[in-house]
């Protein structure tokens, strides 16, 4: 069964899998700005060994940590992968705060699912499974965000309880709420 877990150099060969699979689909490039896209952009030829790969992972933990230096704009993320077995399905960033940009275009929590694992509900239960993850920081509503054409994104919001406050621009916003740790 899939869960959210802390990256893990153990799934490294199916995280390069998928990692391919979001380049054909033209992740990367320079115009993409997403966490995923800047990460293969700055990393992917360091993924290939076990070593730059365990690196990798040790950096990206570190990136939930308040002392971890970090661009003045960013703010401490936890980032988890979904995964089943050693099989890396996606990604989730969860961000510890907001700043004025976050709040008005990118929210808390962003996701991505290997184009071809899709379409099988996993986008809902990773982002159903970060919110009390969200809720143990001490955030009780995220921001989750997306564009008004994605349709897909916007069930998973809504899924997950996701009130639609507005649109700013092509951005949707929505307020999840954050359930008690049980």
């Amino acid at each position: 069964m899939p869960a959210l877990i802390e990256p893990d150099a153990r799934v490294r060969v199916s995280f390069l899998a998928a990692m391919d699979e979001f380049r054909a689909e033209g992740r990367g490039a320079p115009e993409d700005d997403s966490w995923l896209g800047r990460d293969l952009r700055v990393y992917s030829g360091q993924w290939d060994e076990p070593e730059p790969f365990a690196n990798y992972v040790r950096h990206v933990r570190s990136l939930a940590l308040e002392e971890t230096p970090r661009p003045p704009d960013h703010v401490p993320t936890t980032i988890l992968w979904w995964v089943d077995g050693d099989e890396f399905i996606g990604r989730l960033t969860l961000r510890h705060r907001l700043t004025p940009w976050l709040l008005e275009s990118n929210g808390h929590i962003g996701y991505d699912v290997r184009p071809s694992a899709r379409r099988r509900g996993h986008a809902s239960a990773m982002l159903r499974a970060a919110l009390p993850v969200a809720r143990g920081l001490g955030i009780e509503h995220v921001l989750v965000t997306c564009d008004s054409d994605n349709v897909p994104s916007r069930l998973v919001i809504e899924r997950n309880g996701g009130v639609l406050e507005d649109r700013r621009g092509i951005k949707l916003r929505y307020w999840v709420p954050c359930p008690p740790a049980s």
